[in-house]
């Protein structure tokens, strides 16, 4: 039981910090936030360190600049380039455990659809001839870079929870640049919470050396 008590603990406090907290006052809004994210972090912690050397402590560290960008999401830009920074911990985290090549199906699909939300997105704010488009499309890239090196890993924790953090970003940007969206805090706030907890769930697996040889396989036949 005791190993189910904190993941359970974080989905009570994030559902009631999704669909109960009102918007006023701010401050205990911004804490409630937080709090479903430092358990996260405690989660992570307390995970075995299954993953190469690094892995979970450069992940940790990922999840606590986020949690700071959490705070300070309200100054847009601000919270843009911190989770910027988070994202990118990620990235060197997942990168230290990458066991395979991108599977070319993948790789498309991520491209494509990073072009596509590009469009959407970033698109009209640079027609307009706002340079916070600029900022969009380098978030897009580093996100995606994320995902990419995430699916490289075979951790199937790390690649369901950097998808989640890609669908989550991408319902905030189209309801924020292109047109609002019913339901937009649960769209955003449940995959988001998601996102975080397996990628700290992803320290514990072990890493993929089946995946690694079957493409080294592949690459010689």
């Amino acid at each position: 039981m005791n190993r189910y008590l904190l993941p359970l603990l974080i989905a009570v406090i994030g559902i009631v910090y999704i669909f109960f907290i009102p918007p006023e006052p701010v401050g205990f809004k911004i804490l409630m936030k937080l709090i479903p994210m430092a358990l996260i972090i405690l989660f992570a912690v307390k995970q075995p360190d299954r993953m190469p050397a690094g892995y979970k402590w450069v992940a940790t560290t990922g999840l606590a600049v986020c949690m700071v960008a959490d705070g300070v999401i309200y100054w847009f830009i601000a919270g843009l380039v911190t989770f910027l920074i988070g994202h990118l911990f990620y990235i060197a985290a997942f990168r230290r455990a990458a066991v395979r090549q991108m599977p070319k199906a993948a790789g498309s699909a991520l491209v494509l659809y990073g072009l596509v939300m590009a469009g959407i997105v970033a698109g009209p704010l640079l027609l307009g001839g706002d340079l916070l488009g600029l900022a969009v499309i380098a978030y897009i890239v580093v996100i995606l870079t994320m995902g990419w090196t995430a699916i490289r890993t075979g951790n199937a924790y790390a690649i369901a929870g950097a998808l989640l953090f890609i669908f989550s970003d991408s319902v905030l940007a189209i309801d924020r640049f292109t047109i609002p969206l019913a339901g937009r805090d649960a769209l955003v706030m449940v995959p988001y919470y998601a996102a975080q907890f397996l990628i700290a769930a992803s320290i514990a697996r072990r890493p993929a050396k089946k995946l690694a040889a079957r493409d080294h396989e592949r690459a010689l036949a």
